[in-house]
């Protein structure tokens, strides 16, 4: 499920934010309609209530879509020392995403 918005602020460049949820393979596609007429800047924050180490990668990016890849580490306490465990994929995790037109300042 994702919620979409595109806005054209005073300079004329377009803006697109939306906000989506990984699947169960940790991934969460934003797709540009229209696409625009270049691969954009993109931006992403994450939102989970899990306090494991969570990071979120851009996988392909086109001027059509941003495909993102979520991750989570696991940490275990071993001897008072927390370990990360092999990062895994993170179902469930909301991505915000905000893709700007790519030009010069």
């Amino acid at each position: 499920m994702s919620t979409n918005g595109a806005v054209r602020p005073s300079s004329g460049r377009r803006v697109f934010a939306a906000t989506g949820v990984s699947n169960a393979a940790g991934t969460v596609t934003f797709n540009f309609v229209p696409p625009f007429t270049a691969a954009p800047v993109v931006t992403h924050a994450t939102q989970t209530a899990v306090a494991d180490l969570t990071e979120c990668r851009i996988t392909t990016l086109s001027a059509a879509a941003v495909t993102f890849s979520v991750r989570r580490s696991p940490a275990v306490t071993l001897l008072g020392i927390a370990i990360l465990q092999v990062p895994q994929a993170a179902p469930g995790v909301t991505v915000h995403c905000t893709a700007v037109e790519a030009g010069p300042i």
